[in-house]
């Protein structure tokens, strides 16, 4: 059994080897092991993976004794891991199709480690993708006038189905306070623009007019201030004044697929740490 544990702490000396003495002590082998010091913030991150010996039975004792002997002196805000039990992901689109069908394609052929309950739409344009992939379609209409209500169906069905994380494939809608409050850091959005320039609705239009030699792609986790929360991947490509607007959405569309697929992967992989609004990606 695989165990990933996340660590961050005010710095100070003997953090890596205390960890590292305590896990051996505790018949767990050490097969990954990365730190980063946010220096100006004075903050240690870590991320460990370990495989314990066939003979552990005990998790939880492993944990209230990390809690005891490491966590408490250190002041760390930690979590525990393991690989028994792929995450459920659901994934929210509305018509754009292009981020969906890369996610279920990479979905199909083993590349996301996940299991994907439903996907959910204020539209019922993109059904028959879900269709062709065997996958539960949920449409919920959303507008200012049924929004507690769309809300609310929402929250059910992500209980229902015990879901870890959520996915915004071009979900054209403002996720509501409520909803982020229960996946804090757990809501994975696309934005269609390298941000935080050019952000709104028509990225690619301004970019255009601008003259830009680069356009871009985000992928972020959602908070309340929109299109503001903490960046997890970004890409760019390059576009020169031979190209037409069609050219630079096609381009565009491009990074989108590929910079949320890496930031969905990241996250699977619990390499994403969020403090102070920022991330520490570990490779």
């Amino acid at each position: 059994m695989k165990t990933t544990i996340l660590v961050h702490c005010p710095d100070q000396s003997g953090i890596i080897s205390t960890v590292t003495g305590f896990i051996h002590k505790n018949q767990g082998n050490i097969v990954y092991l990365d730190q980063h010091v946010d220096k100006n913030a004075d903050v240690f991150f870590m991320r460990t993976v370990i495989e314990f010996d066939t003979h552990f039975l005990d998790l939880e004792k492993f944990k209230t004794l990390f809690q005891e002997e490491l966590a408490s002196k250190y002041k760390m805000k930690w979590s525990l891991h393991t690989d028994e039990k792929l995450p459920n992901m659901a994934i929210f689109v509305s018509k754009y199709n292009h981020c969906l069908y890369d996610l279920l394609s990479r979905y199909r052929s083993g590349e996301l480690a996940v299991e994907i309950p439903f996907i959910l739409s204020n539209h019922n344009d993109l059904r028959y993708i879900a269709d062709q992939f065997e996958i539960p379609f949920y449409h919920i209409p959303f507008n200012k006038e049924i929004r507690v209500q769309a809300e609310q169906q929402q929250l059910e069905l992500l209980q229902k189905y015990n879901i870890d994380f959520i996915v915004l494939a071009r979900y054209m809608q403002i996720v509501s306070e409520k909803l982020i409050s229960k996946f804090p850091n757990k809501i994975i959005n696309i934005h269609h623009s390298f941000l935080p320039a050019f952000a709104g609705a028509k990225p690619y239009h301004a970019a255009f007019k601008r003259g830009v030699k680069i356009i871009g792609a985000t992928s972020h986790y959602v908070t309340e201030e929109l299109d503001a929360g903490p960046i997890i991947e970004q890409d760019v490509t390059t576009v020169t004044h031979s190209h037409s607007i069609e050219d630079f959405i096609t381009k565009g569309r491009d990074l989108e697929k590929i910079v949320l697929s890496r930031g969905v992967k990241l996250h699977i992989a619990r390499k994403t740490m969020v403090y102070n609004n920022k991330t520490v990606i570990f490779s």
